[in-house]
């Protein structure tokens, strides 16, 4: 009897332990900083020039999708005293509102390298707290699109008759 005692509450023990490791996956709402800005470029020159900038700053272009999406990454680095690597997951779309005018919106998530008991070694997310890597992107894609046209040699004209 007092065998059967102990090893019910010991079952029971290992039973609650492996429903308390088992938890659904972290919600990530609001986690990350989207901001956007409106372009005087056409769709094609504006995806050209966001992807001219990515490859400027060096971030690692994972994804450029024609129809206007890049996922990009920064470097991985750590902290001071934290050894856990981190990285910023750029999701960058681009809108062709018309003809002439596009609009760039850029999300920014800070992730981390980590793992837990149940899952594989994989980047997690972590909630964002600046986004001064989108800003530098915008700063460097409006600097491209407004001196693309001035880099344009102007049209000579023909000599008078």
């Amino acid at each position: 009897m007092k065998y059967t005692k102990c090893l019910t509450l010991c079952l029971l023990a290992v039973l609650l332990a492996m429903v308390g490791c088992a938890r659904a996956a972290r919600d990530t709402t609001g986690f990350a900083i989207t901001d956007s800005i409106t372009v005087s470029a056409s769709f094609e020159d504006t995806w050209q020039a966001v992807k001219e900038v990515l490859r400027e700053q060096k971030l690692n272009i994972y994804t450029r999708d024609k129809r206007g999406t890049f996922v990009a990454y920064s470097d991985a680095y750590r902290e001071l005293y934290i050894f856990t690597p981190h990285r910023t997951q750029l999701t960058i779309q681009v809108e062709g509102l018309s003809s002439e005018t596009s609009k760039v919106s850029i999300e920014t998530l800070n992730q981390v390298y980590g793992v837990t008991l149940l899952t594989y070694p994989n980047w997690h997310d972590r909630k964002t707290k600046d986004n001064k890597v989108a800003v530098a992107i915008f700063d460097a894609l409006k600097a491209k699109l407004e001196q693309a046209p001035a880099e344009q040699a102007p049209a000579e004209q023909a000599p008078a008759a």
